[in-house]
């Protein structure tokens, strides 16, 4: 999950990292704009862009590719999913 807001630049990078990782490891990406939403905006304004793995948040600010390869095989490994 990606959460993020309409004109956050650091947002947008992690999209373009996010669609490129995706490309290569086949994972869902669900995307929330948390802009109007007093409840998000209170919850993550300030570490945006906040990427969650299966509930869990596993980055802020940026999104390093070879942490989140790593991050996501763990989690697949955990989940009993293939290595």
């Amino acid at each position: 999950m990606l959460y993020g807001a309409r004109g956050c630049h650091l947002c947008e990078r992690a999209r373009q990292v996010l669609a490129g990782l995706r490309q290569e490891l086949a994972f869902e990406l669900t995307e929330v704009d948390i802009g109007g939403d007093p409840e998000l905006e209170a919850r993550y304004r300030e570490w945006l862009p906040v990427v969650e793995i299966d509930g869990e948040r596993a980055f802020v600010h940026f999104v390093p590719p070879d942490a989140f390869r790593r991050r996501l095989t763990a989690q697949s490994r955990a989940s009993g999913g293939p290595a």
